[in-house]
């Protein structure tokens, strides 16, 4: 059974945030007062929302489909939006496994949804920050679930730039591929001002509400990749990053959709 917890609804929280710019319904009235006053100063901040989940959907067709990825850790995985990364990795491939791992209270709450896996593959829901790269690579749910012999795609989208810079976010993201071996990825998204200033009066925002934000630019953003191969088209604004035909949009810019997306293979 799943423990109880406070989720503190007259606070405004970021991953609720998010669900109101994608149009969920797991969001209260002080999630939409806060999102509405960073849609205010940075009107398109439900395009970069809709166009970073289509970069994850893409990025989880590529690993699985292309490159034959089957285990996945998704770091930072927010309320469960349809399709969710195993959905859509189990659906290329139905033995994919995936690790979901979020210390978020709301997350906790829709955990089950995030456990309904194919009968072939598995998914797992480990409540853990990302802060804590020990807690999440000697969970008894990872250990159980992934095997760290063989690659491992691990996702980071719209997460990091919730981390400060004295948090070590490189050093987080550094120590969990350190624990993946050789042929493994990482997939990440980051948002951005580098295009439009509004997108650091949004994240001003959210700390305004107690909220950590950081926007960064492609520099930083590439940081993260360091040691690792970047895929093409390397560090791109996510809605460049090899477009289809089922999330292309070509008419949006640059500046509306301010995040980075990228993925680098460990050699």
């Amino acid at each position: 059974m799943w423990p109880t917890t406070d989720l503190k609804i007259d606070v405004p929280h970021s991953a609720r945030m998010y669900d109101y710019y994608l149009g969920g319904k797991d969001n209260f009235p002080a999630d939409r007062e806060a999102a509405e006053r960073a849609l205010a100063v940075f009107s398109a901040a439900r395009v970069m929302a809709q166009q970073n989940r289509a970069f994850m959907v893409r990025v989880t067709r590529y690993l699985a489909g292309e490159v034959g990825v089957r285990q996945f850790l998704d770091v930072g995985t927010g309320i469960p939006t349809s399709p969710n990364l195993h959905e859509v990795a189990q659906g290329i491939a139905v033995d994919a496994r995936v690790v979901y791992a979020d210390n978020d209270p709301i997350v906790l709450t829709h955990a089950r949804a995030l456990l309904a896996s194919t009968p072939q593959g598995r998914t797992a829901y480990l409540d853990a920050d990302l802060r804590d790269p020990e807690r999440i690579l000697t969970a008894a749910e990872l250990q159980s679930t992934l095997d760290l012999t063989e690659p491992v795609a691990l996702s980071v989208i719209a997460i990091l730039h919730f981390v400060p810079d004295d948090a070590d976010p490189y050093g987080v993201v550094a120590r969990l591929l350190e624990a993946l071996p050789s042929g493994s990825y990482l997939a990440l998204t980051h948002a951005t001002a580098d295009f439009d200033p509004a997108a650091q009066e949004m994240a001003a925002t959210y700390r305004a509400r107690g909220i950590t934000a950081v926007e960064r630019s492609r520099a930083q953003v590439t940081r993260f990749f360091d040691g690792l191969e970047l895929v093409e088209p390397g560090v791109q604004v996510v809605h460049r990053w090899r477009p289809d035909d089922l999330t292309a949009a070509p008419d949006i810019t640059d500046a509306q959709v301010s995040i980075y997306g990228a993925l680098g293979r460990k050699p």
